[in-house]
């Protein structure tokens, strides 16, 4: 198969769910009339992240532009592996775009919350608390498979792990603001994932 075919429909679905995450956190900031403090994470995690978060992103990035120069990280996947990162990446961009729909106004760059931010329990976040978390890294993951480079999967993987980590921060700061009614929402659903039982 023609690695273009693979390098268009990598860039397609990248540059889709950038575009969905950038329009509705413009939109939140607009609506809400407040910005958020980048420090509410601390300066060693929000350091991990922006350092994280720049190899995450300029490595897509490296292989849109020239595939052979991230060669070194190549897999050698067969090519179902790579479709199957093309529907991976179709689902998750779509489930991107239905956590940034159900949670509107609320979206914020840190584990902090906006001052009129409401507990959405309402589409996706009916089934699973930290939906972006799940979906944001299945992007890049699907993205390594397209691209057939461990180097962007593993990186996917870590933002996952890393994300993981920050969560239960992330989650004291929702039952400080939020109480009993948090507490009753963890319990009907899943942190990552949606509760079988």
């Amino acid at each position: 198969m023609n690695e273009n075919i693979f390098r268009i429909l990598a860039g397609l679905i990248l540059f889709t769910g950038m575009g969905i995450s950038f329009y509705f956190r413009l939109k939140a900031d607009k609506e809400s009339g407040e910005k958020i403090s980048r420090k509410a994470d601390g300066t060693v995690m929000m350091n991990i992240i922006r350092i994280g978060g720049l190899l995450l992103w300029l490595s897509p990035f490296v292989y849109l532009i020239n595939p052979q120069w991230m060669a070194w990280s190549k897999l050698g996947l067969p090519e179902w592996a790579r479709w199957l990162g093309v529907g991976i990446g179709i689902i998750s961009a779509l489930c991107i775009y239905w956590l940034f729909k159900s949670i509107g106004s609320g979206i914020t760059p840190t584990s902090a919350t906006r001052k009129e931010h409401k507990l959405v329990s309402h589409g996706i976040y009916r089934y699973i608390r930290h939906p972006l978390y799940t979906f944001g890294s299945s992007m890049f993951v699907s993205f390594g498979m397209m691209a057939d480079a461990w180097f962007i999967a593993a990186l996917g993987s870590l933002t996952f792990i890393i994300m993981a980590i920050r969560t239960p921060k992330e989650e004291a700061n929702l039952i400080e603001k939020f109480g009993d009614e948090y507490r009753e929402y963890m319990k009907r659903t899943g942190r990552f994932l949606p509760k079988l039982f």
